[in-house]
Order: structure tokens, then C-alpha cells, then sequence
């Protein structure tokens, strides 16, 4: 079996430049929730993990995602949908040099570090594909090793990795972990699970 691929090897890039249509008129991202921006909840969950760098790709956001780390790519085209922003963030990791990159959502609050662990501990090797799921269907966060790394790059519009996320591997977590944020009542339903 390849080795493990450690989380000191990986670039961790955190979309946040949607376009937050279903949502409404205000930036989701900056919506309060348990006290703190919807965004930064995940922030705050991947703090302790050792990545080798972390990128956030954003577009209209005032969040302050440098001074939590992170080195800030605008994606000024937002409407080419979520495969604009992973291949500024790929480009910009396979810049840095990276075993492989942990692609995140900011509008997934309750995602934690032990499950971004259990990504990494299923990954194999440079060719790698592995995702979340809640058990019936495959979701963000994902795992691609570097030979990945051309075919991210060419993904085109908001399908974005779709395709090779149900064709990887993928690492079931509850699905209250995998829950994402996309129109107000989903916030609403955030809030009332404990």
C-alpha cells in the first residue's frame, strides 16, 4: 500500500467566492452563527491541522481570511461557477508544491479536523481521489493528490470535480458534519442542531 499522505504535505483551499444566489441578497458567509461569521467556523475547525499552506479563494467577501492564515486569491469571475475558483486555488497550490490539496467549502460550518484526517488517512498516493459522503452521496471536503492536479485545471463551470469525486474513494462522516449552507432556512436548520 502507497504511504499516507500528512496533512504537512497538503495545501488546504477554502472556496468562498459563490455567489450565494439561492441565499438571497446578503453574503451567507458572513452570517452570525454560534458568534462567530458562517465562514470562519470551518476556519476555526482546521486550525489545528498542519498544512503545509492555506488558500482561500474569494470573490466580494469582506472577511478577513489573511489574518487567519490564509493567502487570499480574488476570483474575479465568480459566475464561471465552483471550477473558476478550484483552479485558481490548484494553480496557486501546485505553485507552492504540495503532495496533494484538501478542497473545502466556507458554507460547510460543521466540518471538523478529525474528519480531514480521515481524508488524508485514506489517501494513497499522488493519484488519489477521495471525498466525503454522508453515506448516500459523495460532497466536499475532497482530497486530490497531485496527479490530480492537470484534470483540475481544466474542469470547467459549477460541475465543478463532481465527476471525479463519485468516481474516487470516498469517507462516510454523519451527515450533520456534511451539512452546507445554500438558502436561509438551511442556516435556520443549522441553528437548531446541537
Amino acid at each position: 500500500m502507497k504511504p499516507i499522505t500528512p496533512a504537512e504535505e497538503c495545501v488546504l483551499i477554502l472556496l468562498a467566492a459563490g455567489r450565494s444566489e439561492r441565499f438571497g441578497d446578503t453574503d451567507k458567509l458572513q452570517q452570525e452563527y454560534l458568534g462567530q461569521p458562517l465562514a470562519f467556523h470551518v476556519v476555526t475547525a482546521l486550525e489545528s491541522v498542519p498544512f503545509k499552506a492555506r488558500i482561500a479563494v474569494c470573490s466580494g467577501s469582506e472577511l478577513d481570511f489573511g489574518s487567519r492564515g490564509y493567502r487570499v486569491i480574488h476570483n474575479d469571475n465568480p459566475g464561471d461557477g465552483m471550477s473558476g475558483s478550484v483552479k485558481l486555488g490548484v494553480a496557486a497550490a501546485r505553485e507552492i508544491g504540495c503532495a496533494a490539496v484538501v478542497v473545502a467549502l466556507a458554507d460547510m460550518p460543521r466540518v471538523t479536523a478529525t474528519h480531514i484526517y480521515r481524508l488524508l488517512d485514506a489517501t494513497h498516493g499522488p493519484d488519489a481521489v477521495v471525498a466525503s459522503s454522508n453515506g448516500v452521496h459523495p460532497t466536499p471536503p475532497a482530497v486530490f493528490g497531485a496527479d490530480q492536479f492537470e484534470a483540475l485545471l481544466t474542469l470547467e463551470g459549477d460541475e465543478g470535480a463532481r465527476a471525479m469525486v463519485r468516481a474516487g474513494r470516498h469517507v462516510i462522516a454523519p451527515e450533520s458534519e456534511l451539512l452546507d449552507v445554500d438558502r436561509p432556512e438551511d442556516l435556520e436548520r443549522l441553528r437548531t442542531l446541537r
